[in-house]
């Protein structure tokens, strides 16, 4: 199938082409990559925008719970949804090891939802590689939301925000004490904290919890991209449905005032700018997986290793080598 036929499909909202093009930009091989370049630009005009809401949380937290609770209201709303679930890949296979299907059983039967999970390939902070190429085939197929959900919550999950309009991060009632596991970082880049689980036995401790990320939300530097009472914290009940359509109003209400005060086109053009940095570093990085590159670099690693070379010494021989004297 030639590029302008696949772009069709993918335009026309086929699900399979879908599915055979994120496979296609998921690969390595060189000459997948060529192909899948071609259909990326095949496929950027005419321009498709999503709303990209990016979602981590700590391990146990009821993420998939959340996802499709709050993936069916929106559907049900009339609206496309695309799920990008970033597993933890298997060293050996360099695929997912979890189904994100079977775990949003009935958000993967909606006919205007897609669940796709994607290895994330060792990539730090869980995002793989290529989801930026997901997400951009997700607004050429006419998703309206595209849901991307990270693997836990660290430091490095700080790389959602390059990807994402939205940061929610997902949280379990947890003590004060708790509050401190946050790392201030995380806590910096969210839009909303979502506190789930806010039901039953645990909703007067969900509740007391949304009061602490509040007072600690408040201590922030006011960031220029918040409007007044922004990021803020709510409680939320993926197994009741409770609070959803309140999160999703603020999330509308946040992304409307970003737009007409310029700040969702210069956070997107940002964000357009990083992945291009990051692109050419990727590729110059790999370039040493290559040879002559890798075999000069296992000859200096071994001088260093000896005592022969300083680190210091062996990577400026190393740059000198390739061409970049430092």
């Amino acid at each position: 199938m030639d590029t302008t036929e696949r772009a069709r499909l993918i335009r026309s909202g086929d699900r399979r082409a879908l599915a055979r093009a994120i496979t296609l930009v998921e690969s390595a091989r060189p000459d997948h990559r060529a192909e899948a370049l071609a259909l990326i630009d095949a496929l950027r005009e005419p321009r498709r925008e999503a709303l990209r809401i990016g979602l981590s949380g700590t391990p146990g937290v009821g993420k998939s719970t959340f996802i499709e609770a709050f993936g069916l209201m929106l559907t049900g709303q009339g609206l496309k949804v695309a799920v990008l679930a970033v597993d933890p890949s298997s060293a050996r296979s360099g695929g997912s090891i979890l189904g994100d299907k079977t775990r949003m059983e009935r958000l993967s039967r909606d006919p205007l939802a897609f669940i796709r999970p994607s290895p994330s390939q060792s990539q730090l902070g869980g995002v793989a590689r290529r989801t930026r190429e997901a997400v951009a085939l997700c607004e050429a197929a006419g998703f309206d939301v595209v849901l991307i959900e990270t693997v836990g919550v660290g430091q490095s999950e700080t790389v959602v925000a390059e990807l994402s309009d939205l940061f929610l991060l997902l949280l379990a009632p947890a003590g004060g004490d708790e509050l401190q596991g946050v790392k201030r970082g995380i806590m910096e880049m969210a839009d909303l904290i979502l506190v789930n689980k806010a039901d039953g036995e645990l909703k007067p401790s969900a509740l007391r919890t949304v009061a602490d990320y509040s007072g600690a939300l408040h201590l922030l530097r006011r960031r220029p991209q918040d409007p007044a009472g922004f990021p803020k914290a709510l409680p939320v009940s993926a197994l009741e449905a409770e609070g959803l359509a309140q999160a999703w109003a603020d999330m509308q209400g946040l992304i409307e005032w970003r737009k007409a005060n310029g700040h969702w086109s210069r956070a997107r053009a940002a964000q357009s700018r990083h992945w291009f940095e990051e692109e050419v570093r990727h590729g110059l990085l790999a370039a040493l997986t290559r040879e002559p590159q890798k075999g000069l670099m296992a000859s200096l690693g071994a001088r260093v290793a000896g005592g022969d070379l300083s680190p210091e010494a062996a990577a400026a021989e190393m740059l000198r080598l390739l061409g970049r004297p430092v």
